[in-house]
Parts: C-alpha cells; structure tokens; sequence
C-alpha cells in the first residue's frame, strides 16, 4: 500500500469509527473489510463495496466532507474527497 493511499484510507477509518455506535451493522462491516482488506488503491476498495456500502459512504462521505471544509482541514476534505469521488 502505497503512502498516499494508505492516508486516503487512514481518513476513511476514522471516519467509519465515528459511525460505528450510531450505523453499527453498516459501518461496522465496511471498517472491518478496511481493515481486512489488503487493498491496491481506494479503487480497490470501492469496488469491493456493495451498492449499500456504497449508498452509505456517498451519504456520510458529502456530510464529513463538508464539515472538514467548515473546520478548515482541507487536508482531511481532500482525502476523503478522494474516496467519495470514485463513488460514481
């Protein structure tokens, strides 16, 4: 896993953890595949999400997005944009 991606991921993690209480099944299980997962590139990745992971991640992904450009961490708002972007 290359530096970059393992940061774009790194976000992603953090992210789901935030959710895991409140969405437990759903985001539960995408943060285990991310953890399992041994994943060339964010597209990887996304493309062993299911349709409702991924309806999941569009949805969370544009509200912590927003959030970190509002908190400033355009940093933050990049690497989660990257993940968000391959969505479509």
């Amino acid at each position: 896993m290359d530096g970059k991606m393992d940061k774009t991921l790194g976000y992603l993690r953090e992210t789901l953890s935030n959710y895991t209480d409140e969405h437990h099944s759903i985001a539960n299980h995408i943060y285990q595949k991310l953890m399992e997962g041994n994943f060339s590139s964010e597209e990887s990745f996304v493309r062993h999400l299911s349709q409702k992971e991924s309806a999941f991640l569009n949805k969370i992904l544009q509200t912590e997005i927003r959030y970190a450009k509002q908190e400033k961490d355009e940093k933050r708002a990049y690497q989660l944009n990257e993940v968000y972007e391959l969505l479509f």
